[in-house]
């Protein structure tokens, strides 16, 4: 019985959703980026109402698939590798000068991103 793991995804839902929306927005700020001149949002492939959740936030609209693609559909759960699969299936298209942010969450509540601006 002490080896259970026991996940509340609404708690974690409503935890991190709003951490990720904050740890974005202070990431891009430290960048003098604004979330509307980022071209393509790399996120998390845990839940798409997270991601939904998260753009829809950031951006005060609901994102287009091009911005913010989703995997989920395909490769289910990928865990924070979710991020990186969204990135490699859906970069080619990008101009150069276009800025992306890949964002991933992970145990105890981590969260981690990268802003990338294509060459």
């Amino acid at each position: 019985a002490d080896k259970l793991f026991h996940q509340e995804g609404r708690k974690v839902f409503k935890d991190v959703c709003p951490m990720a929306v904050e740890h974005i927005s202070e990431h891009l700020q430290r960048h003098d980026l604004s979330s509307t001149q980022v071209s393509r949002w790399w996120l998390h492939q845990a839940n798409i109402n997270m991601n939904t959740f998260i753009t829809r936030k950031l951006l005060d609209r609901q994102p287009s698939p091009e911005e913010a693609p989703i995997v989920l559909d395909t490769f289910a759960n990928a865990a924070s590798a979710g991020s990186i699969i969204a990135f490699h299936l859906h970069h080619q298209d990008l101009q150069s000068g276009d800025v992306g942010l890949l964002c991933s969450f992970g145990a105890g509540y981590s969260i981690g991103s990268l802003v990338l601006r294509k060459k």
